[in-house]
């Protein structure tokens, strides 16, 4: 396996100078955060965290992004926090992409490097800090985990994609490969957080239109993504949210591999209890 590499926000602001005009877009079937909208002045705080500041990339907003929250978060060092989570119910995977970070769960420490995956089942008692010298940044994708009577609760765990084996696509050639942490027929997690890649040449050859919402952030190299009806151009560091059903396809044309986080809801029944009311 070729050795990973990811890109991370570092801040900042444009000159006065430069234009204005960029490529974000937002729809009622897909939005494009590129990595140029990820300034100092969109960045937030949360509470109990203490020297880290994040971009929120997703969060529950009625009729669009309806199931998860995805952060990128960046930690100097000695911050982090000791209360991470104010909502028992949420469940989360923290995904490192630069730097270092020490995750405790029910007492138990954790090294964490880049590549590093860590999935935190709802009300875990953990904590996250940044014992190293520099900087760390990672994904904090969090989701309200939906039980059901009769399946467990999944256990929190940690790897590194470095010891995932990818799953080549059927008559890819090794073109198109997905990095599964959980196992899909693992009916206890009602979220997958993967990693896809894309060889040059590879291609999705069919518009996917399913109800998993997603959240897609490029890890590395460029694409053309088919979002709804739009051809849409995107690299390393940009930041794609489709709505549930919103066709999906993509064109990897190199000259280097395409690779992306991805989000989805699976597993579960659809939530009628809204109808029922």
């Amino acid at each position: 396996m070729t050795a990973p590499r990811y890109y991370s926000p570092t801040g900042g602001l444009p000159a006065q100078s430069e234009l204005t005009t960029d490529r974000a877009v937002f729809t009622e079937a897909y939005a494009v955060l590129p990595r140029g909208t990820m300034r100092d002045i969109v960045t937030s705080r949360l509470p109990f965290w203490e020297d880290t500041r994040l971009w929120v990339l997703a969060r529950p907003l009625s009729g669009f992004a309806e199931t998860f929250s995805q952060y990128i978060v960046e930690v100097a060092p000695g911050g982090g926090s000791d209360r991470p989570e104010t909502e028992p119910g949420a469940e989360a995977v923290l995904f490192v992409v630069d730097g270092n970070l020490t995750l405790t769960v029910a007492g138990e420490k954790h090294e964490l490097g880049p590549g590093g995956y860590a999935f935190v089942p709802p009300a875990a008692d953990w904590t996250l800090r940044n014992t190293s010298d520099r900087v760390a940044r990672f994904h904090f994708v969090r989701k309200a985990y939906q039980r059901v009577e009769g399946i467990d609760v999944p256990e929190a765990f940690v790897t590194n994609e470095v010891d995932v084996q990818g799953h080549e696509m059927p008559d890819t050639q090794g073109r198109w490969s997905t990095q599964r942490f959980v196992d899909p027929g693992d009916l206890r997690h009602d979220m997958h957080v993967n990693i896809v890649t894309f060889e040059p040449g590879g291609v999705i050859p069919f518009p996917e239109t399913h109800v998993m919402e997603h959240g897609l952030y490029v890890l590395e190299g460029k694409a053309v993504y088919l979002l709804n009806k739009d051809w849409v151009e995107v690299q390393e560091g940009d930041f794609m949210w489709l709505r549930a059903f919103c066709p999906q396809a993509c064109y990897a044309g190199g000259p280097g591999r395409f690779r992306y986080l991805l989000y989805k809801d699976v597993n579960r029944h659809a939530n009628l209890s809204r109808q029922l009311l």
